[in-house]
């Protein structure tokens, strides 16, 4: 009988563990925001600045987390990584006590110490769920599958996309109903649980279990569609694996990693002012917020076809793709028509969310192998969160020295049309003939 690919059970584990990071990603911290802000001494702007430094401190230390991974493997780094978060979320539910005993002890401003406590809490929740979880869940995965790589990630980006749309409504379910200190110490004990299952499920590398990746099928026939079959598949991995100073020397690391850090920048500016962008254009905030919902739909359309088409196209073109949905995102605080932003939004926000859910997974073991995945694809994390700090924050200072948006967008603009036109002049991953 043949034996179980053991990849079938990896998959969903790595879905599963990337859910378990949304209390560390901005849809999982934003329904606390006005909780946290009732609560303690400080400022909406004073705790966006805690989020923006709690941010670009976990995204500094997001390297080494890479070469943690590449030493340790998923389950040894997954189990402590989820208790951690779990840590986290009981420290923050708390966050408010703790800010005031300590303004008692040290004698400063509880405004300051508020912040502080905040700057720090948002570190670790950034950094341990953002940052690692679903760094070590999605590079698990990419170990198990080679030739499959794409249908893997089709699964993973979908289910996971699906996941975090529905997360702050169910979160905001749960605070309405148990409160949101409460809220919280659910949500740290559910991981607590979910570090057993790490213990137990995850694996980091076929090998361990005498398996090989694909459950050993690479290189047999398979069935496709007409069109699929002229096209020549792309090696799915390279000659040799490259360490992470050898990647940074080559101009597609620079061109991926950098496409990925614009789309965070732009994708979480865009979701953090939407009601202010749309706001400006006359649309109502219910009208701002429902253009999620079909921003995602293409966002879980686009990245399924790309993933099923990764097998066969190179880097340049997704990267291309997916500047597209920058240069539309980036160009809804430029236009005036009301209509005309709306589908730049959805187009933008549903194209660079699909389009990261490839270059972000399957690119980097594809041009650089496995054996340094975890410090590359950490490197270029740390670049993406980095991106995602900023974004909002430069969004902002936008409006306050032009009364408008634009300025920022026309910044973007430019600066994906750079990225577009550096992409010419990257060599085309290296394709091969079809096995068999």
């Amino acid at each position: 009988m043949k034996r179980f690919f053991y990849g079938w059970i990896i998959l969903p584990a790595a879905i599963l563990g990337t859910l378990a990071s949304i209390p560390g990603q901005t849809v999982g911290v934003s329904v606390f925001t006005d909780f946290l802000l009732a609560v303690h001494s400080i400022s909406r702007s004073g705790i966006s600045l805690a989020y923006l430094i709690g941010t670009i401190s976990s995204a500094l230390l997001l390297s080494f987390a890479g070469r943690v991974y590449d030493r340790l493997g998923a389950r040894r780094m997954g189990v402590p990584v989820v208790l951690f978060l779990a840590s986290t979320l009981i420290f923050l539910s708390f966050s408010d006590h703790i800010a005031s005993k300590a303004a008692r002890i040290t004698a400063l401003p509880e405004t300051v110490v508020s912040f502080i406590v905040l700057a720090f809490g948002f570190f670790l929740v950034r950094f341990f769920g953002q940052g690692n979880l679903t760094m070590l869940s999605r590079n698990m995965t990419m170990k198990w599958f080679e030739r499959r790589r794409g249908l893997a990630n089709a699964f993973l980006g979908i289910s996971v996309s699906l996941g975090f749309s529905a997360a702050p409504g169910l979160i905001d379910k749960m605070i309405t109903s148990a409160g949101w200190r409460e809220t919280w110490r659910m949500m740290a004990l559910g991981l607590a649980l979910f570090a057993v299952f790490v213990f137990f499920v995850f694996r980091d590398d076929p090998r361990d279990m005498g398996q090989k990746a694909d459950g050993g099928v690479v290189g047999t026939k398979r069935k496709a569609h007409p069109f699929v079959a002229r096209l020549k598949p792309v090696k799915s991995l390279p000659d040799r694996d490259f360490t992470l100073q050898e990647a940074r020397r080559r101009p597609e690391f620079w061109l991926v990693a950098l496409t990925i850090a614009l789309s965070a920048l732009l994708i979480t500016a865009a979701t953090f002012h939407v009601v202010s962008i749309f706001g400006q254009a006359g649309i109502s905030r219910s009208r701002a917020v429902a253009l999620f919902f079909p921003a995602s739909l293409v966002a879980v359309a686009s990245q399924f076809i790309g993933s099923t088409l990764s097998d066969y196209v190179g880097e340049r073109l997704f990267a291309l793709i997916q500047l597209t949905g920058c240069l539309l995102l980036a160009a809804v605080v430029v236009v005036s028509s009301p209509l005309l932003m709306q589908i730049l939004f959805i187009l933008g926000v549903g194209l660079s969310q699909g389009m990261m859910g490839i270059t972000s997974a399957i690119i980097w073991p594809r041009l650089f192998g496995l054996s340094h995945l975890g410090a590359i694809s950490g490197f270029a994390m740390a670049l993406s969160v980095a991106g995602s700090a900023v974004g909002p924050f430069t969004f902002s200072l936008s409006l306050d020295l032009f009364d408008s948006y634009s300025g920022a967008g026309m910044c973007f603009i430019v600066l994906a049309f750079a990225l577009m036109l550096f992409a010419f002049f990257v060599k085309p991953h290296g394709t091969e003939e079809a096995d068999g």
